[in-house]
């Protein structure tokens, strides 16, 4: 079945507004690294859109009705809006779901450390990647540092061009005879993705002549400029979460500037479209939410996953604050997710003609041809799916094609040579009807990842269409 490319039927209006997204969402991608700083992003773009923080209606004994707009944070990593529509609430949601971390590289609780008189970072990578890939790349550290007085200091370095970037050293090539034998998952080691951050040694402040030689003192030159630029000791690292990512701005790709090519696309590229086209959305019928969640990519685990009781917890808060005659009960919650219909936003991955021998071609998404949709997920035997029911499938076409919103299908590779999982699975355990879908990305979970402008604005209407109903 052969799909037309997005790009041929597109106005003059329509191009407009896919480089008016565009330009915000690389600035989304440039600000949002991480996932605090991607929920932060949100919530601030949520507050100008006139939606209130949850807890303080909660605090100020406040009250929700039809027509309000709440959102919900969990430990600054978890974002989840509402706009409260003119049904009751026990008759579901409409609901978009993306997550907001992605593969990179987290320092250790003890990171620091040198070696024949170089200091160095020592990392754990977070979620699948290609380990060669992350050697001789700029790259910087974003996050937060946590004193045991409580005071939290926010991390960015390596961003501005003015300050220096970090970076992990590849063996030269003609001493890597023995590399070049490994298999690609050998060719790097983990232990061996170590940030380089220092080679000057620097004496310490109490040290005199004649006394006895202090070692490790380029250690003690980075710890100096930890001190005078954040004000943290070395036991500080304890209490820290700081993500090593690659270093630079969002940018444009090819001589038509038709792509995007950034870091962190799985899943921002969901997540930018959901939550912009949910804020564009002013009144809606069926209440509408956008999850952004943390920790997809190993396992949707831990208290900001959507594994966590976060959501469930939160709709059982408004449940009790609405002005609606029932009482906020367990059997209440359970209907109103039970009744609720769900797209579960993650990217696909896109034909690449150079490795085209993983792909099935009748099934596999392609750049310009929209937002592409997953029926079922899971790997080898759809192990670990999410299945969708052909009657909601249907009722999303219906819903595609009277927005005229280009949309395609896909799976993820070959049967016995992809897969992979998503959030879905987990919403269905609710009973909701939900579908998985997703913008098509080139060079998935590599430091710089590769998605279509036009595939950018499909998601967007698609999104809106799907919660504007």
């Amino acid at each position: 079945m052969e799909l037309k490319n997005a790009w041929l039927s597109y106005t003059q209006e329509d191009r407009q507004r896919i480089g008016e997204l565009s330009q915000e969402y690389k600035s989304y991608l440039d600000k949002g690294k991480t996932e605090r700083e991607f929920a932060e992003i949100s919530v601030n773009a949520a507050k100008a859109a006139g939606y209130r923080d949850l807890n303080e209606i909660i605090r100020s004994g406040g009250r929700i009705k039809s027509g309000d707009k709440v959102y919900a944070v969990w430990m600054e990593k978890t974002v989840a809006l509402f706009n409260i529509g003119s049904e009751p609430l026990e008759k579901g949601f409409n609901i978009l779901g993306a997550h907001i971390d992605s593969p990179r590289l987290d320092l250790k609780q003890n990171p620091l450390y040198e070696d024949t008189e170089l200091a160095y970072f020592d990392t754990h990578y977070y979620g699948g990647i290609k380990k060669y890939q992350w050697v001789a790349l700029p790259l910087a550290i974003h996050g937060v540092i946590v004193r045991t007085d409580g005071t939290k200091i926010p991390v960015v370095l390596g961003e501005d061009e003015d300050e220096p970037a970090f970076c992990i050293t590849d063996l030269l090539i003609h001493l890597a005879q023995e590399q070049m034998e490994k298999k690609g998952a050998k060719v790097v080691e983990g232990e061996n993705l170590d940030l380089l951050i220092g080679s000057m040694p620097v004496k310490s402040s109490e040290e005199k002549e004649g006394d006895k030689k202090e070692k490790e003192l380029v250690k003690n030159g980075v710890l100096k400029i930890l001190k005078e630029k954040y004000g943290v000791e070395e036991r500080d690292f304890e209490s820290a979460e700081l993500e090593v990512v690659p270093a630079g701005k969002a940018r444009d790709a090819g001589l038509d500037s038709s792509m995007i090519l950034a870091y962190g696309q799985d899943d921002r590229v969901c997540s930018y479209a959901s939550l912009r086209a949910f804020l564009d959305v002013k009144n809606v019928k069926t209440t509408a939410v956008c999850l952004l969640v943390d920790k997809e990519e190993i396992g949707s685990v831990g208290a900001t996953g959507m594994r966590s009781r976060f959501f469930e917890n939160t709709v059982f808060e408004i449940l009790e604050l609405m002005d609606e005659k029932h009482a906020a009960t367990e059997l209440t919650l359970r209907r109103v997710l039970a009744n609720s219909r769900m797209l579960s936003s993650d990217v696909s991955a896109a034909y690449d003609p150079l490795y085209a021998a993983r792909f099935d071609k009748r099934n596999a998404a392609y750049f310009g041809k929209g937002i592409v949709f997953n029926k079922f997920t899971g790997s080898r035997g759809k192990s670990g799916s999410n299945d969708t029911n052909a009657e909601f499938f249907a009722y999303v076409r219906s819903v595609m094609d009277g927005s005229k919103v280009a949309y395609q299908t896909a799976e993820l590779g070959k049967v016995d040579a992809g897969g992979g999982g998503t959030i879905a699975y987990i919403m269905a355990l609710y009973g909701m009807d939900v579908v998985d879908c997703g913008m098509a990305v080139l060079s998935m979970h590599a430091p710089w990842e590769v998605t279509s402008k036009s595939d950018l604005y499909e998601g967007y209407k698609a999104y809106r269409a799907f919660i504007d109903r």
